[in-house]
């Protein structure tokens, strides 16, 4: 039984990684949602950000995963959508922390910054870290409805 649908998008600098992420993802049982792009011909990475955000948004996905060369603008063009908590990691902690701290929805890496075995252990952990709650829901929660002060 397929697990809960990911939603993964990069540009051309993202195309290998996304390809490796996307087959460790089907291996770990997750049915992907590939939104391209499906090649290294020059592409925008805001059209496959705002993609991914759109599946998140709209419910087809709950997490998504997303690559262009140095991971920060495809990071920065999802985190214009207030449903998006995407978290640009380079190590394990990186990953751990933005789940359990920030419930970051979607990973971010830089495909020309970070090699496969690296990528695919933050993969992992990120998946498998649950939110902390507590202290942090309430920051979570600012971060969709920036209008909210204490």
């Amino acid at each position: 039984m397929l697990k809960k649908p990911i939603a993964v998008a990069c540009d051309h600098a993202g195309y290998d990684l996304k390809s490796i992420l996307c087959d460790e993802l089907e291996t770990l049982g997750y049915s992907v949602l590939d939104l391209g792009t499906n090649g290294r011909d020059s592409v925008d990475y805001p059209d496959f950000a705002y993609a991914l955000a759109s599946a998140i948004n709209d419910g087809r996905a709950e997490q998504g995963v997303l690559v262009c060369g140095s991971g920060i603008g495809i990071s920065i063009a999802a985190n214009r959508h207030l449903t998006i908590r995407a978290a640009l990691v380079h190590d394990a902690l990186g990953a751990r922390m933005c789940r359990l701290h920030n419930n970051a929805n979607v990973i971010c890496f830089g495909g020309r910054m970070i090699g496969p075995e690296v990528a695919l252990d933050c993969l992992r952990i990120f998946l498998k870290t649950e939110f902390e709650g507590g202290r942090h829901a309430r920051r979570v929660e600012k971060l969709s409805n920036p209008n909210t002060t204490t």
